[in-house]
């Protein structure tokens, strides 16, 4: 991953940041995740979702939607 970059304006006060897309994408990710544990219905939802052990085939749902 590579280095955080400052930016700082002609005061050298720092205001701005650049950061490694991959940084970024973990960042978004766990903040994506942390807004939607917020509500109790939707973490029920993700729980049951990761904890289910039957599914649909990625095939079947493409013909179904016509896909």
């Amino acid at each position: 991953m590579g280095q955080i970059q400052y930016i700082a304006d002609e005061n050298n006060i720092i205001t701005g940041v650049i950061v490694p897309i991959d940084l970024w994408r973990e960042i978004e990710s766990e903040r994506e995740t942390a807004y939607l544990l917020k509500s109790e219905a939707m973490k029920n939802r993700l729980l049951d979702a990761k904890n289910r052990a039957e599914g649909i085939p990625f095939d079947k749902v493409c013909q179904e939607l016509g896909v």
